[in-house]
């Protein structure tokens, strides 16, 4: 029986290089992450995800992406189809953004299964606040915790449905940092009384989505040193306890400036305090190596949650013949929605996390 590591790790291009082939061959990971690097052409993708699995050689390999909508896509045209944030889907009326919510759900899903992709990081259910980070602010549904958790319903329910395995994040709330983790650790200062709203939309779908990503965040009230990311008391007290949370929990990326240390020591700490895998972006093959010969097997009880995703995701969802339709409908309520003012500018963010010395 393959052994399988504990990480869901990410390459360098459009197609694996030697090395990569055989360190995903060598050391069998969960799976691999696409971004922008990796995607070119719908068949192009297709070839890639393909190698991958055929690398890996194991049926149960997840590939995943962001596809959240607005901002945070990895998809994007001219090759492929534009979608709203969910910043704009929150702002629609209740009928309309339900409706909106399915239909972004049915259309990415679609988008994705036919690519190769099986696994989506989305919904995002964090709330927003009026001090949260400019990183975060347009990807929030709502500053109502209701409105998050309903919206977050539909999307996890029709992802599932239509053979996409969702993941929710950021475990147990992001909404109330006000920098970016991507470049500093965020402390939410709030009683576990005061955050109770943060914690609802996560507890509302704690038991439909088999998939939760962790929050790069310190809540000195649980844990006044570690992010809870690397907190078992954070990880134990807030995700596993009070919101209830038992399925596959996977790390935000550890790439982050947000938590110190060597990829490995990263690695190890994560992992330590009770995610089930840790997610490694950056797409060095020398970084990939030093993340995944610090990386142990899955545990029994991640193993069983990794089972739990891909027994719960429609294997073969039905195909529909009314795309074309569903994606006129989709245009028509989109045009309705709010457009967010964002001046995130994730490249310069991506820059200065590559430079170490900033």
């Amino acid at each position: 029986m393959t052994q399988i590591k504990s990480a869901m790790v990410s390459v360098a291009g459009l197609k694996l290089s030697e090395q990569e082939k055989y360190l995903l061959s060598t050391h069998q990971p969960i799976g691999v992450t696409l971004f922008k690097r990796n995607i070119e052409t719908p068949e192009q993708v297709q070839a890639l995800t393909k190698e991958i699995r055929e690398v890996i050689g194991r049926t149960d390999v997840l590939i995943a992406v962001d596809q959240e909508g607005g901002r945070v896509c990895r998809f994007v045209p001219p090759h492929f189809d534009s979608y709203i944030s969910q910043y704009g889907i929150g702002s629609l009326p209740k009928a309309e953004r339900l409706r909106l919510c399915a239909l972004q759900g049915i259309l990415i899903a679609d988008a994705l299964r036919s690519l190769g992709v099986n696994v989506n990081y989305a919904p995002c259910l964090d709330i927003r606040y009026a001090e949260t980070a400019p990183v975060l602010k347009s990807r929030c549904f709502s500053d109502d915790a209701k409105i998050v958790a309903d919206c977050g319903r539909i999307l996890i329910n029709t992802y599932l449905e239509n053979g996409i395995i969702p993941c929710m994040k950021h475990l147990p709330g992001h909404g109330r940092a006000t920098v970016d983790p991507h470049l500093h650790l965020p402390r939410i200062n709030q009683t576990i009384e005061e955050l109770k709203a943060d914690f609802l939309p996560f507890q509302v779908n704690a038991t439909q989505c088999p998939m939760g990503m962790t929050a790069h965040i310190v809540i000195p009230s649980v844990d006044s040193e570690l992010p809870v990311t690397q907190s078992a008391k954070g990880i134990q007290t807030l995700i596993r306890g009070i919101i209830g949370f038992d399925g596959f929990l996977l790390s935000d990326a550890i790439d982050m400036r947000a938590l110190q240390g060597t990829l490995a020591e990263k690695t190890k700490s994560v992992l330590r305090a009770g995610c089930d895998a840790v997610c490694y972006c950056g797409g060095e093959a020398e970084e990939l190596q030093a993340v995944l010969e610090a990386t142990p097997v899955l545990t029994d009880d991640g193993l069983w949650r990794l089972n739990e995703c891909l027994d719960r995701v429609n294997q073969n969802p039905k195909e529909t013949d009314i795309l074309d339709l569903l994606r006129a409908e989709y245009d028509r309520l989109a045009s309705k929605a709010r457009v967010p003012t964002d001046d995130y500018d994730a490249v310069e963010v991506l820059n200065q996390m590559k430079n170490k010395d900033k």
